[in-house]
Parts: structure tokens; C-alpha cells; sequence
């Protein structure tokens, strides 16, 4: 157990190291010079690197953008019963989801050698939150007393085949988007992204693709997605901020203002909108240092031990392709999400708490695939559906899936596959157990 314990947190919990050891074995199953393997080794580690740094400031951003517009719409969070918690959860049942954790990840590349699903799931931090919730969602189902060994075997099954049909079901629309078959997706934003892609080709017009907008020769500027970008955000956090300053005060706004210090908060607001768009920069940057080093370092592993293996990666590598896209997928999130923030409160009385950093991260990728199928159109419809599902996903998940023996963070964090698949796993667990 030490030994998996330590492979879990330094290698798969780590998933730079994992990318790393990953490309440093396939240079040197395909004999390239030490001088090679050093470069693409190191190359891919920090690009990946790069992407987090870029991710971490994107977040930075939306830790102010979110409880501003909290503020601005008076959101509490909703009263619940009593829960286990993480850190309890942990204790109890850490060891079972670590070990189901790693075996998952073995079942994962068994499938990938011996079928046609052959995508190795690369998101190491996605990993861990998948085997954390279902593990929750299993044991509120079936009780406390559950063997740790059952838990152990079917969370690990369920596991490595999610995490190898989870790449297969998007990659044809990944296929569309990269114009290639070397990289996947390996991302709990999946279901979103398919759903979002079935709803822009239905609704959407596929001939007005994002990227490629036919603009009068005044807004020319607009074609630059970093202009685009810190436009879009600059016009959500200006407004969100000029709302919260005509709000009476309380004591959240004013903590808010004190984020500001001597600035204007209005100010405060703008520079944040521009740290985000800088951040999506150098998310980009990053995901194209990384691929191209994984991709021809992966043909090693692929020629050896998995035959046309293909990495399958987190969310943020399918940006790059469309990032005006990505941008009016979180616009549609965010609409989405205050319609059913409204919509949810007037009928089922439930205080949906839009959770920022996954509405962004998950309604950017579904606008890369909305946008594939029906354009700008298709792009926003997705993030709408995006918002949807986690609105939705939240509140079925806090009223009927959880009660005391889930992980508190379930409640806010958990992910749209999460939503999707946690009724399927509450059902499968009560029948097998």
C-alpha cells in the first residue's frame, strides 16, 4: 500500500511528472539521442507547466469575478444537512480510492492495448476527483459498511472504462476540431461537449465558424482572439462591478472592495478582465509546446506497447483550435446561468451557486465543439448547455444523490460527467451490492 500510495500522489497525482515519464519513454523506445530525449522530455513538462501557470491565473481571475456577481445578485448558498467532509472522507476511505485510483488507470491502458479504444487518459488530477465522487456516490448509496474491496474492484472497473470510451465517444468531433487523429480528449467536460456539438449542429449554422467571421474592415481587430477575448471579459467584469458599486454596502462587498486596495474597484475590475485574458494566452501558448512534444514521443509507446496509442489530455488542449469560440462558450454559460439561477429559485426553491471555474472551463470546451458543428450559433448554444447541466446536475446531485457520506465538495465542485454519470453509478452500485 506504501508503494501504491506513493505511485498515486508523485506520479499519477502529478500529471506533469506522468506526461513526463510518458514522453521520455516513448523517445526512448524510438532510440533518439540523449541530446532529443532530454529536449522533448523537458519541452513537454514545461509546456504543461505553462498551461497550470496560465490555468492558475485564469482562476485568480474568476475568484473575483465570481463572488462579484454573487453580490450583485444577492446569492446565498443553500442550507444543507450535515456531511462527512473531505478531510473525513479521506481518513476513512482515502486508501480504497487511491488503490482503485492506480488499478483503474492499469485497466485503462489493458484496454487501450487490447481494443479499438486505444487512448491512455493523461488528466492525472481528473483522475483523482472521478475516483473521489463516485466513491461518495457509491458509499451514500449503499451505506458505510460496504466492503472496501467491492468498492475497490468496481470503482476501479467503472473507472479505466470510463476513462478509455470517455476519449473514444468525442474523438470524432476531435478529429473535426484538430484536423488530425493524434490527440484526445480526456476530460470530465465530455458529456457537455457531445451534447453541446449535438444541440450547434441542430440549431447552429455551421458556415459562420468563429475563427473565420466576416468583420467590416473597422473591426478588423476583432479577428485577434486575444482582443476578443480581453474585450468580452473587460465588458463582464466592468459591468459586474459597476452593479456591486450601486449595491447598498455589506460586509461581502466591502471584503470585495478590499481586494482593490487604493484602486478603484471599477479599476480593480478591468485589470482583472485583462489577467484573465492573459492567463487563456499563456494556457495556448502552453498546450502548443506540449503537443509538439507528446505527439511524435508518443509514437514510441505507440509502435511498442499500445499499437496507435493516442494521449488522450486535459480540456484546454482543444483551445487553440478555437479560441474565439472557447470565449462565446463561457458568454453562453453565463447566461445560462443566470437563467436558471432565476428559473431554479422561482420553482424548486434551490439557490444555484454558479461554480465559475467549472462553468469556464467546461463551457470553453463545448464552444470548441458547438462551434465544429454550428458556428458562433453553435458555440454559444453549447455553453447554454453547459450552464444546464451543471445547474441542473447540481441541484439533482445536493437533493437526491448525496446526503451525509459524500465529500462536502461534491456538492459545488463536482463536473459535468460527473452529473451525468452519478445517477448511473448511484444505480449500478444499489443493484451489484
Amino acid at each position: 500500500m506504501n508503494l501504491v500510495f506513493w505511485v498515486a500522489t508523485n506520479i499519477l497525482g502529478q500529471p506533469a511528472i506522468l506526461i513526463g515519464l510518458i514522453v521520455l519513454l516513448g523517445l526512448v523506445l524510438q532510440k533518439k539521442t540523449l541530446s532529443q530525449t532530454m529536449t522533448g522530455t523537458f519541452k513537454a513538462v514545461i509546456g504543461f507547466m505553462i498551461i497550470n501557470g496560465g490555468a492558475g491565473i485564469i482562476v485568480n481571475a474568476l475568484n473575483v469575478f465570481q463572488p462579484m456577481w454573487k453580490e450583485v445578485f444577492g446569492l446565498e448558498a443553500q442550507e444543507l444537512g450535515q456531511f462527512m467532509g473531505q478531510q473525513v472522507f479521506g481518513q476513512q476511505f482515502g486508501s480504497a480510492v487511491t488503490l482503485a485510483m492506480v488499478i483503474g488507470f492499469l485497466v485503462n491502458v489493458l484496454l487501450a492495448k487490447f481494443t479499438k479504444w486505444n487512448y491512455i487518459y493523461l488528466t492525472g488530477h481528473m483522475m483523482f476527483w472521478t475516483a473521489m465522487i463516485f466513491a461518495g456516490i457509491i458509499i451514500n448509496t449503499v451505506g458505510t459498511a460496504i466492503s472496501t474491496w467491492k468498492l475497490i474492484v468496481f470503482l476501479s472497473l467503472f473507472l479505466g472504462f470510463y476513462w478509455t470510451l470517455q476519449p473514444a465517444l468525442t474523438q470524432p468531433l476531435m478529429r473535426k476540431i484538430t484536423g488530425g487523429d493524434q490527440i484526445a480528449l480526456g476530460h470530465t467536460s465530455a458529456s457537455v461537449a457531445l451534447i453541446g456539438a449535438f444541440f450547434g449542429k441542430i440549431f447552429g449554422n455551421k458556415e459562420q465558424d468563429s475563427e473565420s467571421m466576416q468583420l467590416p474592415k473597422g473591426l478588423e481587430f476583432l479577428r485577434d482572439s486575444n482582443v476578443i477575448i480581453a474585450l468580452i471579459m473587460s465588458a463582464l467584469y466592468l459591468i459586474g462591478a459597476l452593479l456591486l458599486l450601486a449595491k447598498p454596502e455589506t460586509p461581502a462587498i466591502a471584503e470585495l472592495k478590499a481586494l482593490a486596495e487604493d484602486q478603484n474597484f471599477a479599476i480593480f475590475a478591468l485589470i482583472q478582465a485583462f489577467q484573465f485574458a492573459s492567463g487563456i494566452a499563456i494556457v495556448l501558448f502552453g498546450v502548443r509546446m506540449l503537443v509538439g512534444e507528446i505527439v511524435p514521443a508518443f509514437k514510441g509507446l505507440a509502435d511498442t506497447i499500445v499499437p496507435n496509442a493516442k494521449p488522450a489530455l486535459d480540456c484546454p488542449i482543444v483551445y487553440p483550435y478555437a479560441p474565439t469560440a472557447s470565449i462565446l462558450g463561457f458568454v453562453g454559460s453565463f447566461v445560462g446561468a443566470l437563467i436558471w439561477l432565476v428559473v431554479l429559485g422561482k420553482t424548486v426553491g434551490y439557490i444555484f451557486v454558479p461554480t465559475m471555474i467549472v462553468l469556464f472551463f467546461h463551457s470553453a470546451t463545448a464552444g470548441v465543439f458547438g462551434n465544429a458543428t454550428g458556428g458562433v450559433r453553435g458555440a454559444l448554444i453549447a455553453g447554454f448547455v453547459t450552464a444546464t447541466v451543471v445547474a441542473w446536475g447540481q441541484y439533482m446531485m445536493v437533493t437526491f444523490l448525496i446526503n451525509s457520506t459524500i465529500p462536502d465538495t461534491a456538492m459545488w465542485a463536482a463536473d459535468s460527467d460527473m452529473f451525468i454519470l452519478g445517477p448511473l453509478v448511484a444505480l449500478i452500485s444499489k443493484f451489484i451490492f
